[in-house]
Protein backbone atom coordinates (compact mmCIF):
# COMPACT_ATOMS: atom_id res chain seq x y z
CA UNK A 1 0.00 0.00 0.00
CA UNK A 2 2.31 2.42 0.86
CA UNK A 3 4.67 1.37 -2.42
CA UNK A 4 1.46 2.24 -4.51
CA UNK A 5 1.01 5.29 -2.39
CA UNK A 6 4.93 6.38 -3.04
CA UNK A 7 4.72 5.44 -6.53
CA UNK A 8 1.57 7.79 -7.47
CA UNK A 9 3.51 10.26 -5.82
CA UNK A 10 6.34 10.07 -7.96
CA UNK A 11 4.37 10.14 -10.87
CA UNK A 12 2.36 13.50 -9.52
CA UNK A 13 5.58 15.01 -9.16
CA UNK A 14 7.36 14.13 -12.51
CA UNK A 15 4.02 15.24 -14.34
CA UNK A 16 4.24 18.75 -12.40
CA UNK A 17 7.95 18.80 -12.81
CA UNK A 18 7.77 18.08 -16.72
CA UNK A 19 4.47 20.42 -16.56
CA UNK A 20 7.02 23.40 -14.72
CA UNK A 21 9.51 22.54 -17.95
CA UNK A 22 7.02 22.89 -20.67
CA UNK A 23 5.96 26.22 -19.29
CA UNK A 24 9.52 27.36 -19.04
CA UNK A 25 9.77 26.38 -22.71
CA UNK A 26 6.61 28.04 -23.98
CA UNK A 27 7.39 31.47 -21.80
CA UNK A 28 11.36 31.34 -23.62
CA UNK A 29 10.04 30.95 -27.20
CA UNK A 30 7.20 33.16 -26.71
CA UNK A 31 9.73 36.02 -25.82
CA UNK A 32 12.84 34.58 -28.16
CA UNK A 33 10.08 34.70 -31.10
CA UNK A 34 7.69 37.27 -30.23
CA UNK A 35 8.85 39.56 -33.48
CA UNK A 36 7.46 36.30 -35.78
CA UNK A 37 4.70 35.35 -33.20
CA UNK A 38 3.73 39.33 -33.22
CA UNK A 39 3.61 39.58 -37.13
CA UNK A 40 1.70 36.04 -37.51
CA UNK A 41 -1.00 36.86 -35.05
CA UNK A 42 -1.32 40.48 -36.30
CA UNK A 43 -1.88 38.11 -39.94
CA UNK A 44 -4.10 36.17 -38.95
CA UNK A 45 -6.35 38.82 -37.68
CA UNK A 46 -6.04 40.15 -41.13
CA UNK A 47 -6.94 37.13 -43.27
CA UNK A 48 -9.29 36.87 -40.85
CA UNK A 49 -11.08 40.48 -41.10
CA UNK A 50 -10.54 40.03 -45.09
CA UNK A 51 -11.93 36.28 -45.44
CA UNK A 52 -15.40 37.72 -44.32
CA UNK A 53 -14.86 40.71 -47.10
CA UNK A 54 -13.97 38.54 -49.46
CA UNK A 55 -16.66 36.40 -48.40
CA UNK A 56 -19.45 39.09 -48.78
CA UNK A 57 -18.27 41.11 -51.78
CA UNK A 58 -18.54 37.28 -53.57
CA UNK A 59 -21.55 36.44 -52.67
CA UNK A 60 -23.45 39.70 -53.00
CA UNK A 61 -21.79 41.15 -55.76
CA UNK A 62 -20.90 37.99 -57.82
CA UNK A 63 -17.44 38.69 -57.92
CA UNK A 64 -14.77 35.97 -58.64
CA UNK A 65 -13.27 34.86 -55.61
CA UNK A 66 -9.43 35.28 -57.24
CA UNK A 67 -10.26 38.83 -58.16
CA UNK A 68 -11.64 39.30 -54.72
CA UNK A 69 -9.08 37.77 -53.04
CA UNK A 70 -6.24 39.23 -54.86
CA UNK A 71 -7.64 42.99 -54.57
CA UNK A 72 -7.82 42.14 -51.10
CA UNK A 73 -4.00 41.45 -50.20
CA UNK A 74 -3.42 44.40 -52.34
CA UNK A 75 -5.07 46.57 -50.12
CA UNK A 76 -3.76 44.98 -47.23
CA UNK A 77 0.00 45.60 -48.44
CA UNK A 78 -0.94 49.29 -49.42
CA UNK A 79 -2.73 50.20 -46.11
CA UNK A 80 0.13 48.35 -44.01
CA UNK A 81 2.99 49.89 -45.96
CA UNK A 82 0.99 53.22 -46.05
CA UNK A 83 0.68 52.77 -41.84
CA UNK A 84 4.61 51.76 -41.66
CA UNK A 85 5.50 54.87 -43.33
CA UNK A 86 3.34 57.45 -41.44
CA UNK A 87 4.02 56.12 -38.61
CA UNK A 88 7.87 56.39 -38.97
CA UNK A 89 7.38 60.30 -39.65
CA UNK A 90 5.77 60.90 -36.57
CA UNK A 91 8.25 59.08 -34.71
CA UNK A 92 10.66 61.27 -36.38
CA UNK A 93 9.05 64.75 -35.36
CA UNK A 94 8.12 63.69 -31.77
CA UNK A 95 12.12 62.94 -32.06
CA UNK A 96 12.68 66.02 -33.61
CA UNK A 97 10.50 68.42 -31.51
CA UNK A 98 11.43 66.60 -28.47
CA UNK A 99 15.07 67.96 -28.73
CA UNK A 100 13.56 71.12 -29.63
CA UNK A 101 11.46 71.18 -26.28
CA UNK A 102 13.73 69.45 -24.05
CA UNK A 103 14.48 72.92 -22.58
CA UNK A 104 11.23 74.37 -22.26
CA UNK A 105 10.18 71.12 -20.89
CA UNK A 106 12.55 71.75 -17.84
CA UNK A 107 11.74 75.50 -17.31
CA UNK A 108 7.89 73.95 -17.30
CA UNK A 109 8.29 71.25 -14.53
CA UNK A 110 9.25 73.51 -11.51
CA UNK A 111 5.80 74.89 -11.93
CA UNK A 112 4.13 72.28 -12.50
CA UNK A 113 5.78 70.65 -9.47
CA UNK A 114 5.67 73.77 -7.00
CA UNK A 115 2.78 72.72 -5.50
CA UNK A 116 4.19 69.50 -4.25
CA UNK A 117 6.31 71.15 -1.32
CA UNK A 118 9.94 71.60 -2.04
CA UNK A 119 11.02 68.42 -1.15
CA UNK A 120 8.95 66.51 -3.27
CA UNK A 121 9.81 69.27 -6.25
CA UNK A 122 13.54 67.96 -5.52
CA UNK A 123 13.16 64.47 -5.85
CA UNK A 124 10.76 64.72 -9.33
CA UNK A 125 13.51 66.63 -10.66
CA UNK A 126 16.21 64.71 -9.93
CA UNK A 127 14.53 61.43 -10.36
CA UNK A 128 13.54 63.08 -14.06
CA UNK A 129 17.06 64.35 -14.19
CA UNK A 130 18.67 61.11 -14.48
CA UNK A 131 16.16 59.46 -16.75
CA UNK A 132 17.97 58.55 -19.83
CA UNK A 133 15.67 60.42 -22.29
CA UNK A 134 18.00 60.25 -25.38
CA UNK A 135 18.60 56.37 -24.84
CA UNK A 136 14.35 56.21 -24.28
CA UNK A 137 14.18 58.22 -27.80
CA UNK A 138 17.03 56.29 -29.48
CA UNK A 139 15.00 53.07 -28.73
CA UNK A 140 11.50 54.42 -29.87
CA UNK A 141 13.40 55.41 -32.78
CA UNK A 142 14.51 51.54 -33.25
CA UNK A 143 11.39 50.00 -32.50
CA UNK A 144 9.46 52.07 -34.92
CA UNK A 145 11.70 51.10 -37.52
CA UNK A 146 10.91 47.84 -36.74
CA UNK A 147 7.58 48.30 -37.93
CA UNK A 148 8.33 48.35 -41.91
CA UNK A 149 9.73 45.22 -41.64
CA UNK A 150 7.58 43.73 -39.71
CA UNK A 151 5.03 44.78 -42.03
CA UNK A 152 6.41 43.38 -45.10
CA UNK A 153 6.53 40.08 -42.98
CA UNK A 154 2.93 40.16 -42.25
CA UNK A 155 2.42 40.71 -45.78
CA UNK A 156 4.02 37.48 -46.68
CA UNK A 157 2.13 35.79 -44.15
CA UNK A 158 -1.76 36.77 -45.32
CA UNK A 159 0.03 36.02 -49.16
CA UNK A 160 0.71 32.58 -47.79
CA UNK A 161 -2.77 32.19 -45.85
CA UNK A 162 -4.95 32.91 -48.84
CA UNK A 163 -2.98 30.68 -51.02
CA UNK A 164 -3.41 27.60 -48.33
CA UNK A 165 -7.04 28.73 -47.80
CA UNK A 166 -8.54 26.15 -51.12
CA UNK A 167 -6.72 23.10 -49.26
CA UNK A 168 -8.10 24.12 -45.69
CA UNK A 169 -10.92 22.22 -45.17
CA UNK A 170 -9.47 19.11 -47.14
CA UNK A 171 -6.42 19.16 -44.17
CA UNK A 172 -8.97 19.54 -41.29
CA UNK A 173 -11.01 16.62 -43.05
CA UNK A 174 -8.00 14.33 -42.63
CA UNK A 175 -6.75 15.41 -39.54
CA UNK A 176 -9.53 14.94 -37.43
CA UNK A 177 -10.38 11.58 -39.74
CA UNK A 178 -14.23 12.25 -39.17
CA UNK A 179 -16.48 14.74 -41.08
CA UNK A 180 -18.53 15.49 -38.23
CA UNK A 181 -15.66 16.32 -36.07
CA UNK A 182 -13.86 18.29 -39.37
CA UNK A 183 -17.20 20.41 -39.33
CA UNK A 184 -17.01 21.11 -35.62
CA UNK A 185 -13.95 21.96 -35.13
CA UNK A 186 -14.41 24.30 -38.75
CA UNK A 187 -17.57 25.94 -36.56
CA UNK A 188 -14.90 26.78 -33.45
CA UNK A 189 -12.77 29.00 -36.19
CA UNK A 190 -15.25 30.15 -37.89
CA UNK A 191 -16.82 31.51 -34.55
CA UNK A 192 -13.43 32.77 -33.03
CA UNK A 193 -13.08 34.67 -36.75
CA UNK A 194 -16.16 36.50 -36.34
CA UNK A 195 -15.89 36.97 -32.74
CA UNK A 196 -12.59 38.54 -33.06
CA UNK A 197 -13.89 40.80 -36.09
CA UNK A 198 -17.05 42.13 -34.73
CA UNK A 199 -14.80 43.13 -31.70
CA UNK A 200 -11.89 44.94 -34.10
CA UNK A 201 -14.58 46.43 -36.96
CA UNK A 202 -16.14 48.00 -33.80
CA UNK A 203 -13.14 48.94 -31.77
CA UNK A 204 -11.74 50.96 -34.90
CA UNK A 205 -14.18 52.95 -35.70
CA UNK A 206 -14.76 53.85 -32.11
CA UNK A 207 -10.83 54.67 -31.95
CA UNK A 208 -11.35 56.85 -35.46
CA UNK A 209 -14.31 58.71 -34.14
CA UNK A 210 -12.03 59.37 -30.70
CA UNK A 211 -9.04 59.77 -33.10
CA UNK A 212 -10.77 62.32 -34.61
CA UNK A 213 -12.26 64.51 -31.69
CA UNK A 214 -8.78 64.67 -30.14
CA UNK A 215 -7.07 65.44 -32.90
CA UNK A 216 -9.79 68.29 -33.49
CA UNK A 217 -9.39 69.73 -29.87
CA UNK A 218 -5.43 70.02 -30.65
CA UNK A 219 -6.17 71.37 -33.86
CA UNK A 220 -8.38 74.20 -32.48
CA UNK A 221 -6.30 74.84 -29.57
CA UNK A 222 -3.22 75.36 -32.27
CA UNK A 223 -0.50 72.92 -30.87
CA UNK A 224 1.73 71.04 -32.53
CA UNK A 225 1.90 66.92 -32.85
CA UNK A 226 -2.01 66.90 -33.06
CA UNK A 227 -1.47 63.88 -35.63
CA UNK A 228 0.90 62.01 -33.83
CA UNK A 229 -1.51 62.69 -30.63
CA UNK A 230 -4.27 61.11 -32.94
CA UNK A 231 -2.26 58.23 -34.22
CA UNK A 232 -1.11 57.70 -30.28
CA UNK A 233 -4.95 58.18 -28.88
CA UNK A 234 -6.16 55.01 -31.52
CA UNK A 235 -3.43 52.88 -31.04
CA UNK A 236 -4.11 52.99 -27.01
CA UNK A 237 -7.77 52.97 -27.54
CA UNK A 238 -7.45 49.50 -28.42
CA UNK A 239 -5.94 48.39 -25.38
CA UNK A 240 -9.17 47.73 -22.79
CA UNK A 241 -9.37 49.66 -19.67
CA UNK A 242 -6.18 51.15 -19.14
CA UNK A 243 -5.65 52.71 -22.69
CA UNK A 244 -7.69 55.59 -22.85
CA UNK A 245 -6.43 56.46 -19.42
CA UNK A 246 -3.08 56.33 -20.58
CA UNK A 247 -3.44 58.47 -24.34
CA UNK A 248 -5.52 61.14 -21.82
CA UNK A 249 -2.59 61.18 -19.56
CA UNK A 250 0.41 61.85 -22.65
CA UNK A 251 -1.84 64.60 -24.42
CA UNK A 252 -2.40 66.03 -21.00
CA UNK A 253 1.36 66.57 -20.45
CA UNK A 254 2.03 66.79 -23.95
CA UNK A 255 -0.59 70.40 -23.65
CA UNK A 256 1.88 71.14 -20.85
CA UNK A 257 4.99 70.86 -22.37
CA UNK A 258 4.48 72.55 -25.60
CA UNK A 259 2.40 75.44 -23.89
CA UNK A 260 3.53 75.42 -20.34
CA UNK A 261 0.31 76.74 -19.60
CA UNK A 262 -1.71 75.53 -16.84
CA UNK A 263 -5.09 76.74 -17.90
CA UNK A 264 -5.10 75.66 -21.24
CA UNK A 265 -3.52 72.59 -20.14
CA UNK A 266 -6.93 72.15 -17.49
CA UNK A 267 -9.24 73.27 -20.15
CA UNK A 268 -7.91 70.57 -22.90
CA UNK A 269 -7.17 67.69 -20.85
CA UNK A 270 -10.76 68.12 -19.18
CA UNK A 271 -11.73 68.37 -23.03
CA UNK A 272 -9.80 64.92 -23.92
CA UNK A 273 -11.40 63.50 -20.63
CA UNK A 274 -14.86 64.05 -21.40
CA UNK A 275 -14.64 62.54 -25.06
CA UNK A 276 -12.71 59.14 -23.69
CA UNK A 277 -15.67 59.14 -21.04
CA UNK A 278 -18.44 59.28 -23.00
CA UNK A 279 -17.23 57.10 -25.85
CA UNK A 280 -15.77 54.62 -23.62
CA UNK A 281 -18.91 54.36 -21.43
CA UNK A 282 -21.70 55.43 -23.65
CA UNK A 283 -20.60 54.28 -27.19
CA UNK A 284 -18.33 51.80 -26.80
CA UNK A 285 -20.36 49.35 -24.59
CA UNK A 286 -23.64 50.21 -26.62
CA UNK A 287 -22.06 49.25 -30.04
CA UNK A 288 -20.31 46.30 -28.65
CA UNK A 289 -23.31 44.56 -26.43
CA UNK A 290 -22.84 40.98 -25.52
CA UNK A 291 -19.58 40.76 -28.47
CA UNK A 292 -16.92 39.28 -25.77
CA UNK A 293 -18.96 38.18 -23.02
CA UNK A 294 -15.42 38.23 -21.01
CA UNK A 295 -14.61 38.56 -17.59
CA UNK A 296 -13.39 41.75 -16.86
CA UNK A 297 -10.86 40.21 -14.49
CA UNK A 298 -9.88 38.48 -16.96
CA UNK A 299 -8.96 40.56 -19.75
CA UNK A 300 -6.84 43.03 -17.18
CA UNK A 301 -4.72 39.47 -16.60
CA UNK A 302 -4.52 39.15 -20.39
CA UNK A 303 -3.42 42.56 -20.38
CA UNK A 304 -0.59 42.31 -17.73
CA UNK A 305 0.59 38.68 -19.30
CA UNK A 306 0.59 39.45 -23.01
CA UNK A 307 2.15 42.66 -22.04
CA UNK A 308 4.91 41.47 -20.18
CA UNK A 309 5.62 38.82 -23.19
CA UNK A 310 5.05 40.89 -26.02
CA UNK A 311 4.91 44.36 -24.89
CA UNK A 312 2.44 46.89 -26.42
CA UNK A 313 1.40 44.69 -29.64
CA UNK A 314 0.54 42.41 -26.81
CA UNK A 315 -1.76 44.42 -25.23
CA UNK A 316 -3.41 44.88 -28.36
CA UNK A 317 -3.86 41.11 -29.13
CA UNK A 318 -5.00 40.24 -25.37
CA UNK A 319 -8.04 40.22 -26.15
CA UNK A 320 -8.54 38.70 -29.57
CA UNK A 321 -5.97 35.96 -27.90
CA UNK A 322 -8.68 36.02 -24.72
CA UNK A 323 -11.69 35.27 -26.75
CA UNK A 324 -10.25 32.26 -29.15
CA UNK A 325 -8.82 30.97 -25.92
CA UNK A 326 -12.46 30.97 -24.13
CA UNK A 327 -14.13 29.51 -27.42
CA UNK A 328 -12.06 26.75 -27.32
CA UNK A 329 -11.72 26.17 -23.82
CA UNK A 330 -15.72 25.58 -24.06
CA UNK A 331 -15.44 22.96 -26.87
CA UNK A 332 -12.72 20.88 -24.86
CA UNK A 333 -14.57 19.26 -21.20
CA UNK A 334 -11.44 19.49 -19.07
CA UNK A 335 -10.48 22.92 -19.90
CA UNK A 336 -14.17 24.15 -20.06
CA UNK A 337 -13.66 25.10 -16.01
CA UNK A 338 -11.12 27.45 -17.39
CA UNK A 339 -13.69 28.61 -20.04
CA UNK A 340 -16.18 29.33 -17.64
CA UNK A 341 -13.87 31.61 -15.10
CA UNK A 342 -12.55 33.80 -18.38
CA UNK A 343 -16.21 34.81 -19.27
CA UNK A 344 -18.24 37.25 -17.75
CA UNK A 345 -21.10 35.45 -16.06
CA UNK A 346 -19.87 32.21 -15.92
CA UNK A 347 -21.58 31.32 -19.14
CA UNK A 348 -18.55 30.74 -21.83
CA UNK A 349 -19.56 31.51 -25.42
CA UNK A 350 -18.94 28.01 -27.78
CA UNK A 351 -20.36 29.81 -30.94
CA UNK A 352 -22.66 27.41 -31.25
CA UNK A 353 -25.72 30.26 -30.98
CA UNK A 354 -24.37 32.11 -34.24
CA UNK A 355 -26.04 30.78 -37.14
CA UNK A 356 -23.43 32.89 -39.28
CA UNK A 357 -20.40 30.46 -37.66
CA UNK A 358 -22.31 27.34 -38.75
CA UNK A 359 -23.23 28.43 -42.42
CA UNK A 360 -19.39 29.22 -42.70
CA UNK A 361 -18.29 25.92 -41.50
CA UNK A 362 -20.69 23.91 -43.46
Amino acid sequence: MEQTNDSVLRERLQTGFLGIIAFSLLMFMLVQARFILISLAIAIILFSLTSDAIHAISTRLKVPNWLATTLALIGIALGLLWISTTILAQVNEIVFLAISYAEQAQAALPVLTERLGAEAQERIITALTNFNITGWIRSLAGQASGILSGSVLVILFVGFMFAEQVWFPVKVERLTGDAERAVQVRRIIASIMHRVNRYLVVKTGVSAVTSGLVWGIFNIAGLELATAVAILTFVLNFVPSVGSIVATVISTILVFVLTGDTTLTVVIGIAITVVQFVIGNILDPMLLGQTLRLSSFGIILSLAFWGAVWGVPGMFLAVPIMVALMIVCAHIPWLRPAAVMLSREGLPDDGSEDPDDAQMAA
